[in-house]
């Protein structure tokens, strides 16, 4: 009898027991971790400097006297500097009527510079990849670039594909969060996210001001990114992720106008920036930051900021003047390093005063910017290789990563740094010569006499 009632004492607790171990084992194996990163460094001959700029301008005969002056004060003040990157196409001069030829070939330049990188580095073969997810955003061809990828490396039959296209500047952790979900289900997982962007098929030569800008601001750049959940490389991976959010506002008229493609009053093809993209930007931010600060923040300075709005509007009730200044929330006390978007100069500065981040805090994102312009969905890893290649990144810290994208949608997310880094990948050859105290771009001293031109007289000269 003693006998029986033991084993039915011992039977419920067993099955709790593997439940419990069950449930752990689980969780082990949903981690999503970084093992490496290799960003794109395109060759010199391909660097933008300003007399190419200048170059390339002139040769755009639509564009008239106040088309060069709003381009002068927009690449002047983009933050960009004279070492980026354009389409192999624009130093042919063949802006104007580039191939579908072109954009795979950009990307194939790519695709062969960073994924073999990545895959050596990290003693993984191309068959021991599970996953693949590709997003460039303005490019479609058939097969695929994922299949171009599959058939280059002789990946597996069984390897299961996501082609991300249309998705803008915040697709790589829309990338990243596809690779999450498939870990939440499946062990020992190999995932490969390549993001990037084709630039040639959609530079845009026409004198829309608002489709111009593209041009000074976009980049070619790209990256490969291998992760896994598989528990025996945890040791060997550089990031874990903690925590990742989505905001969409497509639903919002303006939002999703805001940043379109589409054609001008002439038939050409370009990328739209309205007025209104920085409020939608804006409005973005403030709808994920709701939903991810209590993720990854202290309770303490989550009570402190309640505390403090609380305060605030009972003074205003209490008084006529006001609860004086609105209360902010210091990110600081669960982040330790800003990693965003290089959408532009005013992109930065605008996360920065909202978040009242330090110019350490900005100093990645500045300096990627005028190295390497914005290479869209790819930036963010540019941004995080400047921190690593600083030799910031230390076992433990934390890094809040921040894209926008066309739709409009803002993505972010948190990584814990899984050990000391300090590798100079893709900034090697320059990272001593950073940070630089002085931005300006010598576009203006080149070029500054266009702000003295008469529109009923001005002749581009031979010389410009």
């Amino acid at each position: 009898m003693d006998n029986f009632l033991l084993l039915l004492f011992i039977a419920p607790l067993s099955y709790l027991f593997f439940k419990l171990f069950k449930l752990i084992d689980q969780k082990r194996h949903q981690c999503c971790y970084v093992l490496d990163y290799q960003c794109y460094k395109p060759t010199d001959d391909r660097k933008v400097s300003t007399q190419f700029s200048g170059e390339v301008i002139k040769r755009n005969t639509n564009l008239g006297l106040n088309q060069y002056k709003f381009l002068l004060k927009a690449i002047v003040s983009s933050g960009i500097g004279e070492h980026t990157y354009a389409p192999r196409m624009v130093f042919e001069g063949r802006e104007t009527n580039p191939t579908l030829e072109d954009g795979v070939v950009e990307m194939e330049e790519f695709i062969d510079d960073s994924i073999p990188k990545v895959l050596s580095r990290s003693r993984v073969s191309p068959r021991d990849i599970d996953v693949l997810v590709v997003n460039v955003s303005m490019l479609t061809i058939i097969p695929s670039l994922p299949a171009r990828i599959i058939n280059r490396y002789k990946m597996r039959d069984d390897v299961k594909v996501y082609n991300i296209s249309g998705m803008g500047c915040s697709a790589s952790l829309i990338s990243i969060n596809i690779v999450q979900n498939i870990f939440k289900c499946r062990k020992n997982v190999n995932a490969l996210v390549v993001t990037s962007e084709s630039l040639s098929p959609n530079w845009y030569t026409g004198n829309d001001r608002s489709m111009i800008l593209a041009n000074c601001l976009f980049r070619t750049g790209g990256c490969a990114i291998l992760l896994t959940n598989k528990v025996a490389l945890k040791h060997r991976a550089m990031f874990k992720l903690k925590c990742l959010v989505r905001t969409h506002h497509g639903a919002k008229e303006e939002s999703f106008n805001c940043c379109i493609q589409r054609e001008d009053e002439s038939g050409r093809v370009g990328f739209h920036l309205d007025k209104t993209l920085p409020k939608a930007a804006t409005r973005a931010f403030v709808e994920n930051l709701k939903v991810i600060s209590p993720k990854i923040l202290p309770v303490r300075e989550l009570a402190r900021f309640t505390i403090a709005s609380f305060v605030r509007k009972m003074r205003q009730g209490w008084s006529s003047k006001g609860g004086g200044g609105r209360p902010t929330i210091d990110f600081t006390t669960g982040v330790d390093h800003f990693c965003m978007h290089t959408g532009g100069k005013a992109v930065i500065d605008g996360i920065g005063q909202s978040l009242n981040l330090s110019k350490y805090d900005l100093e990645p994102a500045r300096m990627t910017l005028h190295r390497f312009g914005n290479t869209s969905a790819s930036s963010l890893w540019y941004v995080l290789g400047y921190m690593e290649a600083k030799k910031r990144l230390k076992k433990g810290d934390r890094v809040f990563m921040i894209s926008f994208g066309a739709g409009f949608k803002c993505n972010s997310c948190l990584w814990e740094v899984v050990r000391d880094l300090g590798d100079g990948n893709v900034w090697e050859d320059c990272i001593d010569e950073y940070p630089l105290e002085n931005l300006a771009n010598p576009f203006m001293e080149k070029y500054g006499w266009i702000n003295d031109e008469d529109e009923a007289t001005f002749v581009v000269p031979e010389s410009i």
